[in-house]
């Protein structure tokens, strides 16, 4: 996931304004994030780094899809124009799912990790973003990277946007199945059962 906001930002130096605006947004929140790296829990468990292939795997083809430098090897042309106006919206689309990451990150607090983990005190969060759904950062990430996707309006760069949203979904469900395990069934069941996993306001079976 980073290394394709690493990427994105970098080539987006050269680009023209309004679409270099997108690599600000990027950038403003790859540095923060980093930073709020340092203000975590103690992790006491986490899912071994070979398990987390299935979602490391589809995010990393993907950042490597949504780099303009792919479009560039491939001689790719985008498939719309979105103009100047259509920039500006999805810049602030963008800047909206990095907001709500952080809202989620800042609500989350120590128990925020980058990883799978579970942390020392670890308890359920129901309330702010995640009373709305229970991954609002992916739920954010997904948001802005398509509002990315759209605004770059590549092929690989939609296709590299939907592996990113796979991968991430799949993180999510991995995730569910550890917290699950390791906070039990019947603390991390009844949340699951009243709060959509990706999408706000979903109806819940």
């Amino acid at each position: 996931m980073m290394n394709s906001i690493v990427a994105f930002v970098w080539s987006g130096w050269t680009a023209t304004w309004p679409s270099a605006l997108l690599a600000l947004i990027w950038a403003a929140w790859l540095l923060s994030w980093f930073i709020g790296a340092f203000f975590s829990g103690r992790t006491e468990k986490h899912v071994r780094t070979w398990d987390s292939r299935a979602y490391r795997f589809p995010i990393l083809a993907g950042a490597i899809l949504l780099t303009p430098w792919t479009a560039k090897v491939l001689g790719e042309k985008p498939l719309w124009d979105v103009g100047t106006g259509g920039t500006y919206i999805l810049a602030v689309l963008t800047a909206a799912g990095c907001l709500f990451t952080w809202w989620a990150r800042i609500h989350l607090g120590r128990f925020w990790s980058n990883a799978i983990t579970r942390k020392e005190d670890h308890r359920v969060i129901d309330t702010g973003p995640y009373g709305l759904v229970r991954h609002p950062i992916y739920t954010g990430l997904i948001g802005a990277m398509i509002a990315t996707g759209v605004a770059v309006g590549t092929a690989t760069a939609l296709l590299g946007t939907a592996l990113i949203a796979i991968g991430l979904w799949q993180k999510a469900r991995m995730e569910e199945g550890f917290l699950s395990e390791e906070l039990g069934a019947d603390a991390y069941g009844p949340y699951c059962r009243r709060v959509p996993m990706l999408v706000p306001f979903l109806p819940q079976r």
